[in-house]
């Protein structure tokens, strides 16, 4: 059993020192996963690794009464990485819905940049796509969150979903080209 497991079994179990214990364990490698993710992103960007996994991990050891519990240090990972996704998604809808506000004036699509909104509308198309596909195959689905959200290979992917390499590969490749249908309209 690895040091993650241990203290998360310890979480459960209502030990208020493991959940101190556990973000030094487990804060590297949120920290890669976060900067794998925001790398994607678009420079301007406001959030920074170091406040993604903070509020990833608020939200994964909150409150006990709101604490799930956790199958070990894979599901914790893929946890971590739908947590990012869903800040992320936040982050772009709150900036938007500034946007749409009374106090601002309205310019015709035409005058604006596409690329400007381009990235923005990406990720919530994705997220969109993401939320139907979860719907019909939720495998797929979190194999997609793992890789591109948390920023996994695909074997450390396949390896946290508990299915073989070359299923996550089928699946990969199948969630590449149903998102891509979805998305396109």
């Amino acid at each position: 059993m690895t040091d993650v497991t241990h203290i998360l079994c310890r979480i459960e179990s209502g030990d208020q020192q493991a959940t101190e214990q556990l973000l030094p364990v487990v804060y590297r490698e949120l920290r890669r996963l976060a900067q794998a993710k925001l790398r994607n992103e678009r420079p301007d960007h406001t959030l920074q690794a170091t406040g993604l996994v903070h509020e990833a991990y608020l939200r994964l050891v909150g409150p006990k009464e709101n604490s799930p519990s956790w199958n070990g240090r894979s599901h914790f990972f893929a946890a971590a990485a739908e947590a990012m996704r869903r800040i992320l998604v936040e982050a772009v809808r709150r900036k938007h819905s500034l946007k749409r506000s009374g106090r601002h004036q309205r310019i015709k699509l035409s005058d604006v940049d596409a690329e400007f909104f381009g990235h923005d509308a990406k990720l919530l198309a994705l997220h969109e796509a993401l939320e139907h596909l979860d719907e019909l195959d939720p495998v797929k689905s979190n194999l997609v969150k793992l890789r591109f959200f948390a920023g996994m290979t695909q074997t450390e992917a396949a390896e946290a979903l508990g299915i073989s390499l070359s299923t996550a590969e089928r699946h990969w490749a199948f969630a590449r080209a149903w998102l891509k249908t979805e998305m396109d309209g």
